[in-house]
């Protein structure tokens, strides 16, 4: 679905809002951040920084663990994208609503303000 050569950090969890952000920070190669943002997050399970990720859906059988995980129960199952991350450093997963891959904004402590000017280079939705 989505690969980077970059490493990402989780960077912020937000719980009202069920919002995960892993961000990629800027860096001798590429002036921008590059953020993973994950919406309305039911479960996740993940190591603390992700080298070369690839962001890939989960298979049939990853799917039904990840889904076990989280307690989800049908008809909410439906709405939800099980989505496994794979990196040279871990691996973890994420079910969510949503996942967006945005760059955007120059700030090296990589702000995480929604006022940066963001463009989405990538994103994904469960098949309905």
């Amino acid at each position: 679905m989505f690969t980077s050569d970059r490493t990402f950090r989780v960077w912020r969890y937000g719980i009202g809002h069920s919002q995960l952000l892993l961000r990629a920070v800027p860096d001798s190669m590429d002036t921008a951040c590059l953020d993973l943002l994950f919406e309305g997050v039911n479960a996740m399970q993940l190591v603390q920084q992700y080298k070369s990720i690839e962001v890939c859906s989960a298979s049939e059988v990853e799917a039904e663990e990840i889904l076990g995980f989280s307690g989800a129960e049908p008809p909410a199952r439906e709405l939800l994208l099980p989505v496994v991350l794979r990196s040279t450093s871990g691996s973890g997963f994420v079910l969510c609503r949503s996942v967006t891959a945005l760059r955007g904004g120059e700030d090296p402590v990589g702000s995480d303000s929604d006022s940066e000017d963001r463009s989405v280079v990538w994103s994904s939705r469960p098949q309905t």
